[in-house]
Formats: structure tokens, C-alpha cells, sequence
């Protein structure tokens, strides 16, 4: 019999509820391929799962029979062409509005308010998805409205999380893109529109390098006399959830 392991392996301590374990194992060693990462050996991927080597090259034999991992001449393992077979498929069937929109409806269950998806155009931000709230009273705003980038919290998420610091002019911008930079999202009243309330954090996708880099702000809008300070936990949670999704 296989000797228990001391130190529990990642994918046990993740195991999916009513799945096979095998399966979470060999999954544990695709996921331990990293941005940057080209090929690792067998220790590496061992240290990385917490696995066992005689577990790692069983489940290393099964990946490479269905061409998922590669093994490469100086011994050390990479990702097979199966896995790019596999992102063509999905990025053929990659739909923005599917991923987005259940994710925005989640929101406004979750407040009752509006929730919004912004991505800079040009020297503006568009409103690119929407979902109303269900209270009579709210902002009235849809999909495909262009608004100012220099005011509301959506367009203060654009500008502070955007590659070109260049944007923000002057020491009183700079100081506040610096602070919504290290909270990570921003509130204001006011801001666009009088009398309305927003919540606003940036949502993050991958690039070809494998750096995160700015995708869209995620926007929670609302009557003033309706803010909660609570919702900006709703909004964070969103806003990672579509990273996730998206990276």
C-alpha cells in the first residue's frame, strides 16, 4: 500500500466535492504551470503540489499519453499541444457578454442597485453592459452610452489603474489615483451626477505575457440616500470573480 503523506497534497485539500481524486491530482499539475513558466522538472512539480514523485510521473505518464504535458529532452516537462487545441476551441466560443452580464445580475441581486461594466474609448469610457436596478428611482444610464472620463467613479478606476501615469495631471489627481490604487476601488457622491452614489473597482485580465493589465471598471450606481458602505465588499467580490473569469 502506498504510504500515507505527511503534508496534505494541494488537490486533496482541495478536493472536488463527489469527484475522483485522480483527476484533482493530474489537474494540480497543470495548474502548476505558472506565467513565465516554460517547462519544470520533476522536483519542481512535486514541490509545487506537494505530491509525491512516484504520484507526479503516474500522473505525468496519463497527461502525456493525451498530449497535455510534453516531456522535453533535457527531462523536464511542458505543456503539450492539446492545451492549444483546447484554448482555440474556447476562445472560438469566448462570449464577453456571457461572462459579464451574469456577474453584473449578480450584483444587483446581491444590492438591489445598478451595476455597469466601463471600458475606456478614446478620450471617453463606454458603457458597455448594464443591468438596471428594480427600484423606480435610480440613474438612468444603458449599454452603449459614452460618458466623461474626468468625473464618477468608473472613469477615477480607468484613470488610476490605466499604464500611463501621464493621465492623471496634477499633484491633487495624483495623490487621490495613488490612494485608489493602494484601496483598490473607489466611492464617491456626487462625482458625475448630483445626488447619485457610486462604487467602482478595476477588473483585471491577462496578457500576452502573462502580466495582469486594466480591462474595465466594474460600477455599483445608486441614489445617494440609498449608499451602503457594505456594498463595497459586493463590488470587490464581482470585480475579482470577472478577473478570474477573464484572466
Amino acid at each position: 500500500m502506498p504510504r500515507k503523506a505527511q503534508t496534505e497534497s494541494l488537490a486533496d485539500s482541495h478536493a472536488a466535492p463527489g469527484g475522483a481524486a485522480a483527476v484533482d491530482r493530474a489537474l494540480t499539475l497543470l495548474a502548476a504551470f505558472k506565467a513565465g513558466d516554460t517547462a519544470l522538472g520533476l522536483a519542481e512539480l512535486a514541490a509545487r503540489t506537494q505530491l509525491y514523485k512516484s504520484t507526479v510521473l503516474r500522473l505525468l505518464a496519463s497527461l502525456e499519453h493525451a498530449r497535455l504535458v510534453q516531456r522535453l529532452d533535457d527531462g523536464r516537462y511542458g505543456l503539450g499541444p492539446e492545451v492549444a487545441r483546447l484554448h482555440g476551441i474556447y476562445a472560438a466560443s469566448f462570449s464577453l457578454d456571457k461572462v459579464v452580464l451574469p456577474v453584473l445580475r449578480e450584483l444587483v441581486a446581491q444590492t438591489g442597485e445598478s451595476a455597469a461594466y466601463h471600458v475606456r474609448q478614446g478620450d471617453a469610457r463606454l458603457c458597455l453592459y448594464r443591468v438596471d436596478s428594480p427600484h423606480p428611482v435610480r440613474d438612468h444610464l444603458q449599454a452603449g452610452d459614452l460618458l466623461p472620463m474626468d468625473r464618477g467613479t468608473g472613469a477615477r478606476i480607468l484613470i488610476a489603474f490605466d499604464a500611463d501615469p501621464a493621465r492623471a495631471r496634477g499633484q491633487k489627481d495624483k495623490d487621490l489615483y495613488a490612494k485608489i490604487r493602494q484601496q483598490g476601488f473607489y466611492t464617491a457622491s456626487g462625482d458625475r451626477l448630483a445626488e447619485v452614489a457610486g462604487i467602482s473597482a478595476p477588473v483585471f485580465r491577462t496578457d500576452r505575457q502573462g502580466r495582469p493589465e486594466l480591462a474595465a471598471a466594474l460600477t455599483l450606481t445608486m441614489p445617494a440616500a440609498r449608499y451602503q458602505e457594505n456594498y463595497v465588499q459586493a463590488v470587490l467580490g464581482c470585480a475579482r470573480k470577472l478577473s478570474g473569469l477573464l484572466g
